[in-house]
């Protein structure tokens, strides 16, 4: 098939679903929707305040991730495999970036005047987590020509040796949905960890998935027999999530049915994966995100109560 009809015969997804990715609103949407959904599994009521700091703060850091690729992409240093979303930002770099500014204060203001003192520490672990971030955990991490050796390099190296990127951005993402829920009390915690231990796993290990199935995607050398791992990935992935929803069904029914639509998102990255060639790239990246979104049902009432 010539690449001309190819891209023709391409499936475009909806506007609004394509800007919902290219401005970095899709990672603050499946952050809020989790953090929401880890509240109604352990029945516990989060507050608003908490919820807007956490997707103010995903939005500022992923803006400014992608900026920092996009820079160091037009620089000309190497892994810098730039995409749409990249060029989007990098064409409204000076709107962004003192929009960020703007949203960075404004939740650095909230977590000072507004959070209780608990609240506080656990948000200065998450800030560690985010300085790991930036030095190189997700995306390209710190750009320049002075840090490309030295301690910051090798400290790369160790880590990825031990862990992958992939998974460190995994588990970082899923503490930081479950920091709004972290009831006050020390008896609420423990009660908390019991609940959401399955599905905060199981989230890492979707988050994880996501990011390695867009790394295939968009790699720009052959990657076929990864490629076939995300699928074997995703249908595994399914078939653990979808077991202990089972077996949690009688004990945790809430548990249960976020583990079951946690493997309906698991099997549905493997459906992307089987069509990615019949998508637009975009589309193809937003769709990545946007099949997080499916433990949403469950804030719908329809009927679904507490033991």
């Amino acid at each position: 098939m010539p690449e001309a009809f190819a891209r023709r015969t391409a499936w475009n997804g909806p506007a609004a679903l394509k800007y919902w990715h290219l401005a970095s609103l899709d990672a603050p949407s499946v952050a809020v929707a989790w953090a929401c959904v880890f509240a109604w599994a352990a029945q516990v009521r989060v507050a608003p305040g908490m919820v807007a700091v956490l997707a103010l703060a995903v939005w500022v850091i992923y803006v400014t991730d992608r900026l920092l690729d996009a820079r160091a992409g037009l620089d000309g240093f190497g892994g810098h495999n730039l995409q749409e979303r990249h060029w989007f930002h990098w064409r409204h770099r000076r709107a962004l970036g003192v929009l960020a500014g703007i949203v960075a204060v404004a939740a650095g203001w909230m977590i000072v005047s507004r959070l209780h003192a608990e609240a506080l520490g656990r948000d200065s672990l998450m800030g560690l987590a985010t300085l790991a971030y930036f030095s190189g955990v997700h995306g390209s991490g710190v750009h320049g020509r002075g840090l490309r050796s030295g301690w910051v390099a090798g400290l790369k190296e160790r880590v990825a040796r031990v862990v992958s990127r992939e998974l460190i951005v995994g588990v970082i993402f899923s503490a930081g949905c479950l920091v709004p829920v972290l009831p006050v009390t020390p008896s609420g915690v423990v009660r908390v960890c019991v609940q959401l231990a399955l599905p905060a796993a199981a989230f890492a290990a979707l988050a994880w998935l996501n990011v390695k199935a867009i790394g295939c995607w968009e790699s720009v050398t052959p990657a076929s027999g990864r490629e076939r791992g995300v699928r074997r990935i995703a249908f595994l992935l399914a078939a653990v999530c979808g077991g202990c929803g089972i077996a949690m069904a009688g004990l945790e029914p809430r548990v249960g049915l976020l583990m079951a639509l946690a493997a309906v998102s698991s099997l549905l990255l493997a459906w992307l994966d089987g069509a990615r060639a019949r998508m637009d790239a975009v589309t193809l990246r937003a769709a990545a995100d946007l099949v997080l979104l499916t433990p949403v049902l469950l804030l719908i009432p329809i009927g679904v109560t507490a033991r």
